[in-house]
């Protein structure tokens, strides 16, 4: 089978020839239709200290299944995260880690839905949202970001806005529902919110908590850092929550499995609308990294193996 692989910190994707792993105890055989590429991924590539499976979102057919496995057969169609080479013809997920795609919904459309809607609204409960308030999302064109845009509106937000880092994004947060857009650059991002959501992280944490309203929460879910000072948090009476996806699938599987069913009813009711900015070719990896690190998706970039 064909897998991606880069053998140096910021060194190149290419592809290599490798064999089709084999199914462990607990695990699935996935053959990959469709790929989420995420930035978590793209930082390590650039980042990490040593070389990593490329991993991430990944759907497909089950082809083979490991001891122990229960829940699934070949042939069943399942989306899930992979923590080991998820850039492959063929690859593994973890039986506690997959759900199934129903009928109706296609490869692409599971990895532009599942994981990215699963953060964002996992992160919107984490700011316990009520009905008329005012909510701010940053890194909003994003494949998180512009479902959360959407998921705050479902939820309640009498006014959505969407902070995005180029003007040419505007237009498209706008038609996911958002009221008004700011820039990351601008000096105010206008009327104070009573939540937002930041999937940015770095220098921008800052400006997304003095952007609340006295009493606001702010919910960070980006890999990005940044340092809050706790006299910002004392002033204005504010909060912040982190929000990690994989404790919740961990530690919490029916809440887990629960979100994941509300996502794909909104999305067979035609309430969320996962929207993929391009589609890329296995070998066409690279190309599909550079989109997200220069930020110019609208949405999710997925590869087709």
């Amino acid at each position: 089978m064909r897998r991606v692989r880069y053998e140096s910190t910021g060194g190149p994707l290419f592809l290599e020839e490798a064999p089709v792993p084999e199914p462990g105890p607990g695990e699935l055989l996935v053959q990959c239709e469709a790929v989420g590429v995420t930035l978590p991924v793209v930082r390590k590539v650039t980042e990490a200290a040593e070389p990593v499976p490329l991993g991430g979102e990944l759907a497909g057919a089950v082809v083979a299944v490991g001891a122990g496995v229960t829940r699934f057969r070949p042939g069943e169609r399942v989306t899930g995260l992979c923590f080991g080479h998820g850039y492959a013809d063929f690859a593994l997920l973890h039986e506690a880690m997959a759900s199934p795609i129903p009928d109706g919904a296609s490869a692409t459309d599971a990895v532009a839905l599942v994981r990215s809607g699963l953060v964002a609204l996992g992160a919107l409960e984490a700011a316990h949202p009520e009905p008329g308030e005012t909510a701010l999302i940053t890194a909003a064109a994003s494949g998180v970001g512009h479902l959360a845009v959407q998921l705050a509106r479902a939820r309640g937000a009498s006014r959505v806005v969407g902070a995005v880092s180029d003007p040419a994004k505007t237009d498209f947060v706008r038609s996911l529902g958002a009221d008004a857009t700011t820039l990351y650059t601008d000096g105010s991002w206008g009327d104070p919110a009573d939540y937002a959501l930041d999937g940015v992280g770095g220098e921008l944490l800052t400006a997304a908590l003095a952007a609340l309203a006295p009493g606001g929460r702010l919910v960070s879910y980006s890999s990005g850092g940044g340092t809050i000072q706790a006299y910002d948090l004392l002033v204005g009476a504010k909060s912040v929550t982190g929000f990690q996806m994989a404790r919740i699938a961990r530690e919490r599987p029916e809440l887990y499995e629960r979100w994941r069913r509300e996502l794909w009813r909104m999305f067979m009711d035609g309430d969320l609308r996962p929207v993929v900015h391009r589609e890329f070719a296995l070998e066409d990896a690279a190309k599909a990294h550079e989109v997200i690190e220069a930020r110019r998706n609208l949405g999710k970039v997925v590869l087709h193996p």
